[in-house]
C-alpha cells in the first residue's frame, strides 16, 4: 500500500500544492488546516509521515509536535520560514526528523518525505544484516527499531535511533557532526551540522545520560561525538 502523508498548514494553497505533488508521486494524503485537526488526524488517521507548518494559529506546529512526542515516534518534517532559526532548533529538540524552509521546492519536499520514510523502514539494520546491536547495557533491536537499557525500553525518533546506531557501531571512534549528518540523513540533506547537537541532546535525554558526566555519548570539543566504550554488564 502507498504511504500516507499528513499535510498540516493553515494556508490552503500550500496544502493543495503539496497534496498534488505527493499524490503525483504515488502517496496518499490527509490534510489539516489547523493544529487541533492535525493532532487528531496524526493520532487517528495512521499516517506514515507528517508535514507540519510551525506557524499555525491556536495550536501551532511546535505544540502539535510536543503532544505527539509524548506517545508517538511518527516522522515529522517541519515547514519553517527562512528567518526562524530558533523555531527550527526548537522543532528538532522536540523530535522533528527534518525541516524544509519556505519558500520551498515541492519536488524537494517529496524527496525529503521519501528520505524520511526510508530511514523509518529500518534501513540501517537491513543493510548491515544486524539484528541486535548491544554495547554494555544499551541494546538496539535493528529490525524492530526498539531500544532498551538494562531491558528497560526507551523511546527514540527515527533519526535519533539511526544516529545512536551509527555511533554504537564503533565505540570510542570520534565522528564529526558532518560525518553523523551524512551517515544518517544522506549527503543531499539540506540541513546544517548544528542540527546534530539538538538530536544528541534528545538522545541523551532518552538514555538518561548526563552531558557533564556522560555514560554513553561523549562530546569531543571542536570535533563532534563518540559512543563511550562500555564494559560487559555481566
Amino acid at each position: 500500500m502507498p504511504s500516507r502523508i499528513l499535510v498540516a498548514d493553515d494556508e490552503r494553497k500550500i496544502v493543495d500544492l503539496i497534496k498534488s505533488y505527493l499524490e503525483a508521486a504515488g502517496f496518499q494524503t490527509l490534510c489539516a488546516y489547523d493544529g487541533s485537526t492535525a493532532l487528531a488526524l496524526a493520532r487517528e488517521g495512521c499516517p506514515d509521515c507528517l508535514i507540519l507548518d510551525i506557524n499555525m494559529p491556536g495550536l501551532d506546529g511546535l505544540d502539535v509536535a510536543r503532544e505527539l512526542r509524548k506517545t508517538s515516534s511518527l516522522p515529522i518534517i517541519f515547514l519553517t520560514a527562512r528567518s526562524e532559526e530558533t523555531d527550527r532548533i526548537v522543532g528538532l529538540e522536540l523530535g522533528a526528523d527534518d525541516y524544509v524552509s519556505k519558500p520551498f521546492s515541492p519536488r524537494e519536499l517529496v524527496a525529503r518525505v521519501r528520505a524520511v520514510l526510508r530511514r523509518s523502514s529500518a534501513r540501517l539494520g537491513a543493510d548491515s544484516g544486524e539484528s541486535l546491536l548491544r554495547r554494555g547495557r544499551v541494546e538496539l533491536d535493528m529490525r524492530k527499531r526498539s531500544i532498551a537499557i538494562g531491558r528497560e525500553p526507551r523511546a527514540l525518533t527515527t533519526i535519533q535511533f539511526d544516529i545512536l546506531a551509527f555511533l554504537m557501531r564503533e565505540p570510542g571512534r570520534v565522528y564529526s557532526r558532518l560525518d553523523i549528518l551524512e551517515a544518517t540523513a544522506g549527503t543531499a540533506y539540506d540541513g546544517y551540522e548544528r542540527t546534530i547537537d539538538a538530536h544528541i541532546k534528545n538522545i541523551r535525554k532518552a538514555l538518561g545520560d548526563d552531558s557533564d558526566k556522560p555514560l554513553y555519548i561523549g562530546t569531543v570539543r571542536g570535533i563532534g561525538y563518540r559512543f563511550i566504550e562500555q564494559s560487559d554488564p555481566g
